[in-house]
């Protein structure tokens, strides 16, 4: 491994969790428009890749919910829907279910943001 991935490493595990959750979900947007980016240059190669990255972290945020709360059960929900239309996406090719799926991915994150500067800012009252 070299210095940078160490480093990269080094800095994603110092990170407390509800950060490794927003860096998850901008991973997420960021391979859903990668994989946009490349259905309209043809190269769907790259885009099957990268839906399939974006794929790889709706399982992890799937796989870390707990579900003995409410809130969990609604985001499992729209978890699977938004990997459900990550498959339709790189079955067909089709970036309608790619506009879909990275809005609900903004939505979240955004809520997400939001959710840890509120926390925040009650713990320093």
């Amino acid at each position: 491994m070299d210095a940078a991935a160490r480093y990269q490493e080094e800095v994603i595990m110092t990170k407390p969790p509800e950060e490794l959750t927003l860096m998850l979900y901008d991973g997420c947007i960021r391979f859903i428009k990668l994989a946009m980016q490349a259905i309209d240059e043809k190269k769907l190669d790259k885009a099957n890749e990268n839906i399939i990255k974006a794929e790889n972290i709706i399982t992890e945020l799937m796989s870390t919910l707990d579900m003995q709360y409410e809130i969990s059960k609604n985001l499992m929900s729209l978890y699977d829907f938004i990997y459900r239309w990550l498959i339709q996406a790189n079955l067909k090719k089709d970036k309608k279910y790619l506009e879909e799926a990275v809005e609900i991915v903004q939505d979240l994150r955004n809520t997400w943001a939001e959710a840890i500067k509120i926390a925040r800012q009650q713990k320093n009252k």
